[in-house]
């Protein structure tokens, strides 16, 4: 990549704090040094070594500084008041440690704050003690979103910036503008929730998809009581672990037999009574075509959905279906298999593919359904040769969430008193310029495919054949 293409470096005079080290952490630290100006020992990295790699070596090599610390309920306000002030800025990339918690605290002290999931306190996800709804992302995003101050914005503060959720978010708009255009609607760009989701109502667009294919591979096999996996196994784990969440669309006839409302807050979304990792889908990318992939839960299926809602939240005029599609790669999902065998109990081995993946690619994008032209995919198509080219110590996975990351530290660094806000409601084109250069090809491509193609010759099954979107359709049972 040559340099004119690259985002410009930004100067920061203050001081940044990354919570967490694992393989994200380690991936954005050569791009906060590239692209922020700013002396590496005014960064910080607080995490726990935890055996997947010497982080003192990685961070003494960088040039910045390292901290051995596990933050808890007990500890985290004291350990953050010696190290950060108003103007500083928290990057929260960990797990086990309560996003709440570390936003309230960066509300309270004017520091700048971005992370990539809403995170509770360990233990939280499978806590026994909580109800299900309790251990879902919508009741952690209402919890998060409680914390906006009102009338005051306050110092800013970005939600799940990742890839998915983050990225994805700005790539929906960008899919939107594709079909109006292709449609022949009037090219005029909506300005705010109501005229984007006014838009998606007029496409007809009834169910988005996260659809994600990873083929990675390389280095050892999975071995008997091992989690493999090309980006955070505690992570993936966690949410795996949790109820499947998607969006429920104002089109869908029937809830699902374990199908559940939610009693309060914005009503954009249902979980089911069954883990993500035990729930997969239908679903398509341009390379690999139909799969079953897992419909794990994820922030951006909630918020997505209730971005594009219009009319009564409880009973909405307009609102697409929305989730999460994620076929891992193959070690991943010999993983989860044996994960379920287990009765969801972790396997006592971890390992994160990264140096010894030989080849492979991410193809992550949004599959917009329902409207005149069947569907539409949207994305980002990188392999690890390319983002080993791109920034060292990623894989394709972790580049498509760290160079997002990135884009979000750099947005907040120049609007830093924007408040509490999610991906939704961010300059899209703008952040999808910050993170293009690292996200290998970009692909829109349109496919006839719907999740009724080639189904009941084998075997009669219970179909909605007068409408192929219904989610009922989609659903692997």
């Amino acid at each position: 990549m040559s340099p004119s293409s690259l985002p410009e470096s930004w100067r920061f005079d203050g001081r940044l704090v990354m919570v967490g080290f694992g393989c994200i952490g380690q991936g954005v630290l050569p791009l906060l040094l590239r692209h922020l100006k700013m002396r590496p020992d005014r960064l910080l990295v607080l995490a726990p070594e935890q055996g997947l790699g010497d982080y003192a070596a990685m961070t003494e090599a960088a040039g910045v500084r390292y901290l051995p610390l596990a933050l808890t309920p007990e500890n985290y306000q004291q350990a953050l008041d010696g190290q950060l002030s108003a103007g500083d800025f928290l990057l929260n990339l960990s797990v086990n440690v309560s996003s709440v918690a570390l936003i309230g605290w960066c509300q309270a002290h004017g520091v700048l704050y971005l992370d990539t999931c809403i995170e509770p306190w360990l233990g939280g996800y499978i806590d026994p003690a909580l109800g299900l709804a309790e251990r879902t992302n919508y009741a952690l995003r209402e919890a998060a979103l409680a914390l906006r101050h009102k009338p005051s914005r306050g110092p800013t503060a970005l939600l799940t910036h990742g890839a998915n959720p983050g990225l994805v978010s700005h790539f929906v708009k960008q899919a939107l503008l594709t079909l109006a255009r292709d449609q022949g609607l009037p090219d005029a760009q909506p300005c705010g929730q109501q005229e984007w989701a006014g838009l998606a109502e007029r496409l007809d667009v009834r169910v988005i998809h996260i659809a994600e294919r990873d083929t990675q591979s390389g280095g050892p096999r999975k071995q008997l009581n091992e989690f493999v996996n090309t980006w955070s196994v505690e992570a993936f784990v966690d949410e795996g672990r949790q109820p499947a969440e998607l969006g429920w669309g104002s089109h869908e006839r029937a809830l699902p037999a374990d199908g559940r409302r939610h009693q309060a807050g914005s009503q954009a979304a249902i979980y089911l009574q069954r883990p993500g990792a035990a729930t997969r889908v239908r679903s398509w990318t341009p390379l690999s075509g139909p799969m079953h992939a897992f419909l794990i839960t994820h922030a951006e299926s909630i918020s997505i959905a209730n971005y594009l809602t219009l009319g009564d939240p409880a009973r909405p005029r307009y609102r697409p279906t929305v989730h999460y599609a994620y076929h891992p790669c193959d070690d991943a999902v010999l993983s989860l298999h044996e994960l379920a065998g287990r009765n969801w109990q972790l396997q006592s081995r971890e390992r994160v593919l990264k140096e010894e993946i030989s080849s492979g690619i991410d193809e992550l994008g949004v599959l917009l359904m329902g409207h005149a032209s069947g569907a539409y995919w949207y994305g980002s198509r990188l392999s690890i040769g390319r983002a080993r080219e791109l920034c060292p110590h990623n894989s394709a996975t972790s580049l498509q969430v760290t160079a997002a990351v990135l884009a979000g530290v750099l947005w907040a660094i120049r609007k830093p008193d924007q408040g509490l806000l999610e991906p939704d409601e961010l300059p899209f084109e703008e952040i999808i310029g910050l993170c293009g250069p690292y996200l290998g090809e970009m692909v829109g491509a349109y496919s006839d495919w719907t999740p009724l193609q080639g189904r009941g010759w084998l075997f009669d099954e219970t179909l909605d054949l007068d409408d192929p979107w219904q989610f009922c359709n989609f659903r692997v049972t």
